[in-house]
């Protein structure tokens, strides 16, 4: 993965800058004193020093696989992994001069694409569940680069930090029924583990419900979907899903409004086994 966007930005730096006849080198190297004493031509370099997840963008949870269509069947897998590659970008030239210029067309060509565009993606990369998002310049990294060239054991000079944000996914799909009822008891417990209530103690029982609205067997986004005298609601995604929440046992009237045509209206049982709707 991490190869792969290697390769996106490469090919994103000789298509912007641009780089003919490889009159330029980008390199991936570790800009030691050995490694900087052997170039030959003018050099790009972008040196990861850094892999750490985005703990902001965290979203551990489940999430529906698209691309199925099975009725009665669910394919579900966890939320990848977002993960922040830090890079140290430096030019390298027999004059500063010139090793200025390129540092500066660098700087236009990665401004101008704050996320990666699909058309340099390589690899792994064209499969991203996300838009892979770039940093350029950020006053918050890379703060203090004389310690990482004390460690390089090289002389300071000009860099840019750079930070792609890229989705790892780990996890294996699961399949199996789809479910229409999550079922809530509240109350007070015996000794635990036991899924015993203590008698007269048990407040309520309520569900989450879900279900998907369709149109002669196509499912329908974006259609409004309520429990009819209540403030349930919800709307479809594009798979024509719905789900509505911490719903009380009992009967109700379930409401879908499409763009256009009038309401459709079906009695439904909390908990029960379906509650698709067709308009």
């Amino acid at each position: 993965m991490i190869s792969d966007l290697d390769k996106t930005i490469k090919k994103l730096l000789v298509a912007e800058i641009p780089i003919e006849n490889g009159e330029v080198d980008v390199k991936f190297d570790q800009p030691s004193r050995e490694w900087s004493a052997r170039l030959a031509k003018p050099t790009i370099n972008l040196f990861l020093f850094d892999v750490r997840e985005n703990v902001v963008l965290r979203q551990h949870q489940w999430q529906q696989s698209n691309g199925h269509s099975q009725a009665g069947i669910a394919h579900m897998k966890c939320t990848p992994y977002r993960v922040d590659c830090h890079y140290m970008i430096t030019t390298w030239a027999a004059e500063p001069d010139d090793e200025h210029r390129l540092l500066s067309r660098c700087l236009r060509a990665l401004f101008r694409n704050p996320i990666l565009p699909e058309s340099a993606l390589q690899g792994e990369m064209q499969h991203q569940p996300f838009e892979v998002q770039a940093r350029l310049a950020s006053n918050d990294k890379l703060t203090n680069p004389a310690e990482v060239w004390s460690a390089l054991d090289n002389e300071l000079r000009p860099s840019l930090s750079y930070l792609v944000t890229i989705a790892i996914d780990p996890w294996t799909e699961v399949t199996g029924p789809a479910v229409r009822t999550f079922t809530l008891r509240t109350g007070q417990s015996h000794e635990p583990p036991r899924e015993q209530f203590v008698p007269d103690t048990a407040v309520t029982e309520k569900a989450t419900i879900g279900g998907q609205v369709m149109a002669k067997g196509d499912p329908q986004a974006n259609v409004e979907v309520a429990i009819k005298g209540t403030g349930y609601f919800d709307t479809t995604d594009r798979d024509g899903r719905f789900r509505l929440g911490s719903i009380p046992y009992g009967n109700y009237t379930l409401v879908a409004w499409a763009a256009h045509g009038k309401p459709k209206e079906i009695k439904v049982t909390v908990p029960s086994d379906e509650y698709d709707i067709d308009i």
